[in-house]
């Protein structure tokens, strides 16, 4: 009885952990040395490794995403967003002398702006999230062309290498950055009075309004929040190749973002904010991406296998599913008791 009631106490954590695991467990069956750890010159290489160095840029977005999310809306122009801020990243490195922190927060600041425009439209002109978002999405990508003048950018700076690229006590730099922006998201969100009213303004608008609550303000938070979250990643993104790529930088990664809130338990209509179960959707997904690159597989399969996993999964957390399987094994229960009573 009381491993039952563990279970359904606990099953919305352990469905996105169980499903990571049997997911890096299949992997690691067909892959050789999947799980294999190198340490070289005091860095860690390996697999494992790679998922958590690649899924920084999709971590901080997603971090962002779910706060949106929480506050029933949603943000389609994180991709552009982080093409925007690469773009500004590269530019300014290669047309200004300034120094790389004002540079830095140039991008980040440019990010936010965007962020802002959009919790504009949701919060104050009332327009649909998906609408207002998919405007940015659409036009920021003619923005950051614009900004390269068509071209790739590249650029050199040590300091930008060393966060795309260097290493710090032998894991990535970008993975202890991730680590740290994902502490500072979970203090504010669960240690301050702010998550809360986050939570609540996505539970019921009217009523948090009614005790209140700013809740337009608190809109335009987690839109600026996002931004800042996906103007991070574009930075990343851009150290890590070293150059800004308008076309392609964070192409499609506001699906992945989507697809690991919802892998976290979220609802799209909003009132929870599942942080820590939104970066397990990160691995799940970056596991997958990782296991179908060294599998062989041609890359154009890649889409249609992480959509047929990932749908797979969704189906085993689905709550009509647990319904299902719950009702299955009661009535076995019940079949099997019946048959023993005499």
């Amino acid at each position: 009885m009381k491993k039952n009631h563990f279970l359904h106490k606990h099953q919305k954590t352990l469905a996105p952990l169980l499903s990571l695991v049997l997911i890096i467990l299949i992997t690691a069956s067909v892959t050789p040395g999947f799980l294999s750890i190198q340490v070289v010159d005091g860095h860690l290489f390996g697999s494992l490794v790679d998922i958590l160095h690649r899924g920084t840029p999709t971590a901080l977005v997603a971090l962002g995403m779910a706060v949106v999310i929480g506050t029933r809306g949603i943000d389609l122009s994180v991709g552009a967003v982080i093409a925007i801020s690469g773009a500004v990243t590269a530019v300014l490195t290669v047309n200004t002398d300034w120094p790389v922190w004002l540079v830095i927060m140039c991008a980040l600041g440019v990010g936010m702006l965007c962020g802002l425009w959009n919790g504009i439209l949701v919060s104050v002109f009332s327009i649909q999230p998906i609408v207002a978002t998919l405007i940015l999405m659409v036009a920021g990508r003619g923005i950051a062309q614009m900004i390269t003048e068509g071209q790739i950018v590249t650029f050199h700076s040590e300091v930008l290498d060393a966060i795309g690229n260097g290493y710090f006590l032998a894991f990535p730099i970008r993975v202890w950055i991730a680590i740290g922006m994902i502490i500072l998201t979970l203090v504010v969100m669960r240690k301050t009075a702010l998550g809360l009213f986050i939570e609540a303004v996505g539970a019921n608008v009217r009523a948090s309004r009614l005790v209140g609550i700013e809740a337009r303000l608190l809109v335009m938070s987690a839109y600026v929040f996002s931004g800042l979250c996906a103007a991070l990643s574009g930075i990343i993104l851009a150290a890590d190749i070293r150059g800004a790529d308008a076309n392609n930088a964070g192409l499609w990664l506001e699906l992945d973002a989507i697809l690991a809130v919802v892998l976290a338990g979220a609802s799209l209509a909003g009132g929870r904010i599942y942080l820590l179960l939104t970066i397990v959707g990160v691995l799940i997904i970056q596991t997958l991406t990782t296991a179908i690159l060294t599998s062989g597989l041609p890359a154009q399969y890649n889409l249609v296998v992480k959509a047929t996993i990932i749908l797979a999964v969704l189906l085993i957390q689905s709550p009509k599913t647990r319904q299902w399987v719950s009702g299955f094994f009661l009535k076995k229960q019940k079949a099997v008791k019946g048959s023993t009573t005499p």
